[in-house]
């Protein structure tokens, strides 16, 4: 099951303590102890490796797995006392200072955060001096995610103004929400009143948002396996090719897929599958002169024929208002 951003790196913080006292351990054994299968802790030792004692990259965890068993070859480097450098407390502490004024911050945690933030300040000094005058605005994803948080935690309903790519519109609805995750963006799942349905939605495409008074009650739901990606589709499904100029590179964004290759005037050949390639025809639509659609044969005649009737369509219309 997938974890948020949050639980991740709490389970990460133990992991390390873990196995600090256990040289060698096996990789079952320890997947076993934290809950997780043996492919997310393989996640997390990927990650691992690039954290450390220092911001500027050294003095980083030396962890690596044969497969089998986990060996941590520095852990007493890792264990020194921490020293930061200016720069670095300066950073902390402007972090810290901005992240204890999100709204929705549960207050147990913002004065956890202030606590720490206090400390920090007395162990370093003038350089706490310095990191008062600089400050951090976040954008519109850390109010949402605040908000989404205070929602789950508060057992609330949220009614959100969302953008959706495949239809390039805003869509108003409310929303009693599950979970937030994050898989490559930060995701929440919720069962929207206005489609009946269990739906998931990205946080920067939320263009606002409002907790409501009304209590979340979404129905019991099996959690989605998210551990392969948020969109899995099958090897079996009909692949189908895009092409895109520099304007259309944002479908690689949108759209999970298997390949994205550069072509020589800025754009993609970007391939996917879909179990309905009728669906994209709205893409090939949006996208008009940015990109087309190359394969299967039979769907990109299809797009091609409804670009031709929507721009005889036009071209009717503007004739009669002429008129």
């Amino acid at each position: 099951m997938a974890v948020n951003a949050i639980d991740q790196t709490r389970r990460m913080l133990s992991l390390v303590t873990y196995l600090r006292e256990r040289p060698g351990a096996h990789v079952s054994d320890v997947a076993r102890a934290f809950g997780i299968t043996e492919d997310e802790l393989i996640s997390d030792l990927d990650v691992l490796p690039m954290c450390g004692t220092s911001f500027r990259g050294g003095d980083l965890l030396d962890i690596d797995t044969d497969g089998d068993r986990i060996w941590w070859h520095n852990p007493d480097d890792v264990a020194e006392p921490l020293r930061l450098a200016a720069d670095e407390a300066t950073a902390l502490l402007v972090a810290a200072r901005a992240v204890a004024t999100l709204p929705g911050l549960r207050e147990s945690d913002r004065q956890a955060l202030l606590r720490a933030t206090a400390k920090l300040e007395a162990a370093a000094g003038e350089a706490a001096g310095a990191s008062s005058r600089l400050s951090v605005t976040f954008e519109s994803e850390g109010g949402v995610f605040a908000d989404v948080d205070r929602a789950i935690s508060e057992r609330r309903r949220l009614w959100l103004r969302y953008y959706s790519p495949a239809r390039d519109e805003l869509t108003e609805r409310e929303v009693d929400p599950i979970r937030l995750f994050a898989v490559g963006h930060t995701y929440m799942e919720a069962w929207c009143r206005l489609s009946e349905a269990r739906r998931t939605f990205r946080l920067d495409r939320v263009a606002e948002i409002k907790l409501l008074d009304a209590p979340a009650a979404p129905p019991e739901l099996e959690l989605r396996d998210l551990s392969a990606g948020l969109v899995q589709p099958s090897a079996d499904d009909p692949e189908v090719v895009v092409e895109v100029g520099p304007g259309g590179r944002w479908v690689a964004e949108y759209y999970p897929h298997d390949s994205a290759e550069e072509l020589p005037d800025g754009g993609l050949r970007i391939t996917l599958r879909t179990p309905a390639p009728a669906s994209l025809r709205r893409l090939a639509l949006r996208l008009g002169r940015d990109g087309r659609i190359t394969a299967p044969r039979d769907l990109a005649e299809n797009a091609r024929r409804a670009a031709r009737e929507a721009l005889a369509a036009y071209d009717s219309d503007d004739a009669q208002r002429q008129d």
